[in-house]
């Protein structure tokens, strides 16, 4: 070897070290892996180029002029997961804490740069300080660069940002702008100010966790997709996410041989759903008995759990299925429910990704704080995310779709492809209780027998207007179909589906309901 091969043989060891064995330690003591080991998770073994490795800022002042790491605390490049190739940057918090100054955002700005020519996706592995102070605003204006790029690449090629570590202040809204966000448990904090100023503004006192963790954001503000109790589970999501994604808008997600019969019947489907429309049952055991082997990807698990959001296969084709959720609120639609799967639908319908609807809705949530808090506009994003979506999108009533909700849930009025029913759908207006109170009753009040003409009222509109075939003979049920066939039906539409082209009025962009 010469010494200059002998020299970068030197100081490419010196990289995978890291700046000390100290550091190093210290970062496992918190629980946490390394930079370099999280990317040795999340890529192929043996497949990952690194970019920009001896790269060092330039920042004087501070103290900063006697220490330029190499890396400057970020490490950036490209590799292949499950054969495909994918971008990344992984912030090392044993530099600088991994906070963020001028040559670190460049480093971020050009892998970003780098997956959108090449059309492919992007993975940030966040674990840092936020702006490095000691540069000043020059470290703001990175993190700036990053935004611009989230926003230009939104909807372009799949961007996922993995929280492993602090991400406060203007760090936490690059996640935000991302496709998919997912947090470890006890190790991952996010927020904009941390427990320190909210007691000293607001008195309330609170810790890190409590106040920006993985269950805090997968439960409760809805920020964070994913929660998990270790870094190699979370990585192994992400890695499993990924083969569910395409690399770019202009292509579609990758297609497996499919193992499960196309034509297996569904009939447990009978068992697994009540006929009484009132009786609860889990939506995802529905799910699991249609879709490829059961498998699926829960998106927002923990969160909004009235309405469930999954990424899956049928017939090898990945799809994404909205579908109520009766053991939770019934199933109704409410703020968080309308929030979660409009953004589900987004993007679904950015990334070529079918849709499939199960319905059983009984209606939007009542209620004064509902209204007051916006029920209307949040409501409409759902509302306006599958009007807006051009994919092939397939809706199937399983019992109740009342009201808006009904409209709301991809109907056919609203321009879903293939409008299907099982035999207990009620698709009605309101409940026939409801309407029967409403439409009789003054006839009922003026009964010598009030309940005995309501219950004869009640069984005269679900005769007359919630028939299992009214629907369909007004059109707005293309068909009903015995709940044992939904599966092979919903594969055989789907493939008539994939060619589908439904282009939009050009428009610079639509103004959607905030």
């Amino acid at each position: 070897m010469s010494i200059a091969a002998d020299e970068l043989a030197e100081l490419r060891a010196a990289l995978r070290r890291g700046p000390s064995e100290a550091a190093t330690e210290a970062q496992h003591a918190k629980g946490k892996l390394t930079a370099r080991e999280r990317i040795e998770l999340l890529f192929d073994k043996d497949t990952f180029t690194e970019v920009e490795a001896f790269r060092r800022h330039r920042a004087t002042g501070f103290g900063l002029e006697d220490k330029k790491p190499y890396t400057d605390g970020v490490v950036t490049g490209w590799g292949q997961v499950h054969g495909r190739t994918v971008f990344a940057y992984a912030h090392d918090f044993r530099i600088f804490g991994g906070a963020l100054g001028e040559a670190h955002a460049q480093k971020i700005h050009k892998v970003m740069d780098m997956a959108e020519a090449a059309g492919v996706p992007v993975v940030g592995l966040c674990d840092g300080a936020g702006a490095r102070i000691q540069e000043g605003v020059t470290a703001l204006a990175g993190y700036g660069g990053i935004f611009t790029r989230n926003v230009r690449n939104s909807g372009v090629i799949p961007q996922l940002s993995v929280v492993l570590g602090p991400c406060a202040g203007g760090a936490a809204y690059s996640p935000a702008l991302t496709d998919y966000v997912f947090m470890v448990r006890g190790t991952a904090q996010m927020f904009i100010t941390g427990p320190d100023v909210v007691q000293a503004v607001t008195g309330e006192v609170i810790t890190q966790d409590a106040l920006g963790g993985a269950d805090a954001h997968a439960s409760l503000s809805g920020v964070a997709h994913f929660a998990y109790d270790d870094e190699e589970s979370c990585l192994e999501d992400v890695r499993y996410l990924l083969t569910l994604l395409p690399a770019n808008n202009r292509e579609r997600p990758p297609a497996v041989p499919a193992t499960d019969p196309s034509d297996r019947p569904t009939a447990r489907l009978h068992d697994l759903v009540p006929d009484d429309p009132n009786q609860s049952y889990d939506m995802r055991s529905v799910i699991q008995e249609i879709v490829d082997d059961g498998e699926f990807m829960e998106i927002h698990e923990t969160w909004a759990g009235n309405i469930v959001c999954a990424l899956t296969r049928l017939g090898g084709e990945v799809v994404g299925v909205v579908a109520n959720q009766p053991a939770t609120l019934a199933g109704v639609l409410d703020i968080r429910a309308s929030e979660k799967a409009a953004r589900f639908v987004q993007t679904c319908d950015a990334f070529n990704i079918p849709l499939v609807t199960l319905v059983d809705v009984p209606g939007f949530l009542p209620g004064v704080e509902q209204e007051h808090d916006g029920i209307i506009r949040h409501g409409a994003k759902l509302l306006y995310a599958y009007c807006n979506a051009t994919v092939p999108r397939i809706s199937v009533v399983l019992r109740k779709a009342y009201g808006g909700a009904y409209i709301v849930m991809d109907s056919r009025s609203i321009g879903t492809d293939l409008a299907l029913a099982w035999p207990s759908n009620e698709i009605a207006v309101m409940g026939a209780e409801g309407a029967a109170n409403v439409i009789f009753r003054r006839e009922i009040a003026a009964a010598d027998d009030p309940e005995a003409v309501r219950a004869q009222k009640i069984e005269e509109y679900r005769s007359n207007l919630m028939h299992p075939y009214y629907a369909a003979e007004r059109g707005l049920v293309d068909e009903v179909i015995d709940p044992s066939e939904t599966r092979s039906r919903l594969i055989s539409a789907l493939t008539m589906l994939r060619a589908k082209h439904a282009p939009l009025p050009h428009r610079k962009h639509g103004n959607q309901p905030q």
